[in-house]
This record gives C-alpha cells, sequence and structure tokens, in this order.
C-alpha cells in the first residue's frame, strides 16, 4: 500500500505537483485506515478498522496528490468546549512539507467555526504543537472521555504520549487587545 513513497516526495520536492486539501468520502476510508494502521505498526499511533473510519469520517480532512491520500487528521468534538486532533498523520516521503501544518489549521478552523474554545492533542511530539501555541497539560485534568480509546492501546497506561491542550480563547483576547 505504501510502496512508491519515495516516489511521492520526489514529486513534491521537484515539480509544482499541487496537493489538496478536503473533506473525505467514504471510498477515502480504506486509504485513510492504511496511513493510520501504517504508523499503528510502528507503535506511534492507534490502529483503526475501516468500520471506525467510516463511522467518523466527517471528522477527517485528508491531503491527497494525484488522487493518493498523503495525509490525514480527525478533529472529533469531545465536550461542548473541547476539539480532539487525532489520528495526524503524513506519509514519510512527505513530511516537513508543510502538509501537518495545514492539517492542524483545518482542526484549528473547525473549532474556531463551531465556537470550540480548546483544542486538545496527545501526541509523541509535543514540539510540532507547541509552534501553534499549545501547551502541555497533565493528562489526569482532562476529561474522561479522552480516554475512551487508551484503554485499547497496548501501551496504557504508560504510552509516553503527551498532553497539549491549545485555549483559543486567551489567543483570540491576546489578538484582540494588540
Amino acid at each position: 500500500m505504501f510502496a512508491g513513497n519515495a516516489d511521492i516526495g520526489k514529486q513534491l520536492r521537484t515539480t509544482m505537483t499541487k496537493y489538496k486539501f478536503r473533506k473525505p468520502v467514504i471510498a477515502d476510508a480504506p486509504a485513510i485506515t492504511g496511513l493510520i494502521n501504517h504508523f499503528a505498526e510502528k507503535r506511534i499511533m492507534l490502529p483503526r478498522a475501516v468500520a471506525d473510519v467510516w463511522e467518523r469520517i466527517r471528522d477527517f480532512t485528508i491531503c491527497e496528490l494525484k488522487g493518493r491520500v498523503i495525509g490525514c487528521v480527525a478533529a472529533p468534538v469531545l465536550w461542548e468546549d473541547m476539539l480532539e486532533i487525532r489520528s495526524l498523520a503524513v506519509i514519510e516521503s512527505a513530511q516537513k512539507m508543510g502538509i501537518g501544518r495545514r492539517l492542524v489549521e483545518f482542526c484549528l478552523q473547525d473549532a474556531r467555526m463551531l465556537g470550540i474554545p480548546r483544542v486538545l492533542a496527545l501526541t509523541y511530539k509535543p514540539d510540532f504543537f507547541r509552534r501553534f501555541g499549545f501547551q502541555e497539560c497533565e493528562k489526569e485534568t482532562l476529561p474522561r472521555k479522552v480516554w475512551k480509546d487508551c484503554i485499547y492501546c497496548p501501551l496504557f497506561p504508560k504510552c509516553g504520549e503527551t498532553a497539549v491542550v491549545l485555549d483559543l480563547e486567551a489567543i483570540s483576547a491576546k489578538s484582540r487587545s494588540c
């Protein structure tokens, strides 16, 4: 499924090929699942069944190049005041090209549009999220709903992920006072 990753990276670096960000359709679910499970095999993401992706297809945004899914992210609403960024994945050969950044920006835009003031991510790469203004927080301070998927992880409860939260209201207030 992921043969040709080097070709994707080469296309992104050597041509003006445009990648496209969009909401997925049901037919994209197997590709999204494959991308997520590729990283799950490396133990840096929880695996997903295609049925799970079908159920949550509205939460996803994808990045594609020439019809091939090369990145994805899901942004489910956890609570009236919290949206989670999860299943953020970009094929290795397309990393460090701004695709992950754009996918996160889509999630933050969704949160703002829905009037949700806080965004959460559980991550092995907290520095990536700090660039957006996320701050580390204690996992124990998060709503229990956050843990519903964690209990299925073979690394639970000592997975090593860092919880990061972004307070969009504080950022908005700060920008208004400037």
